[in-house]
């Protein structure tokens, strides 16, 4: 099993571990709010952290797999040598974006939370352990679309 086939693996298990909390975390949340009458003070913020992990990391995962949300219409209608040209572009743009954004500006932003000592209102963690999923992500994405870009250049033809 290859590198790129083992962090799909880990990517799934981290997902649905984090997908499970979050559901638990919510259960209980309607279930201290609304059957015992004393919400759990906790519950909101770790929902709202949980997300935001889920839906990066989940970016990252979908980013390996080709699944992500594209417009394709360009490519579709295009020849085989505009195709390949046009997906070299788009890689191109993806990993400019996950290396300049995610990497480089969530790099930033973990930096000053952790300078600042910013916690958490409920649970009183550091903010930057929470943001560092974003550069996390963004090594992630820019691993697996450099890794379809180098693909590309080394075949003739392009699969879709």
């Amino acid at each position: 099993m290859g590198f790129r086939a083992r962090l799909d693996k880990l990517l799934e298990w981290s997902l649905v571990t984090l997908m499970s909390i979050l559901v638990l975390d919510v259960l209980w949340q309607v279930i201290s709010r609304y059957v015992l009458t004393s919400p759990s003070s906790f519950t909101d913020e770790l929902a709202g952290f949980l997300l935001v992990w889920v839906g990066l990391l989940g970016s990252a995962y979908v980013t390996g797999k080709n699944e992500h949300l594209a417009i394709d219409v360009l490519i579709q209608r295009s020849g085989e040598s505009r195709k390949r040209i046009l997906r070299l572009f788009i890689y191109l743009v993806i990993a400019l974006f996950a290396l300049s954004v995610m990497i480089v500006g969530g790099a930033w932003l973990v930096y000053t939370r952790f300078y600042l000592n910013v916690n958490s209102a409920a649970l009183r963690i550091p903010l930057g352990y929470v943001y560092l999923i974003l550069p996390f992500s963004g090594c992630i994405v820019l691993y697996y679309t450099l890794d379809d870009f180098f693909k590309i250049l080394r075949t003739k033809t392009i699969a879709a």
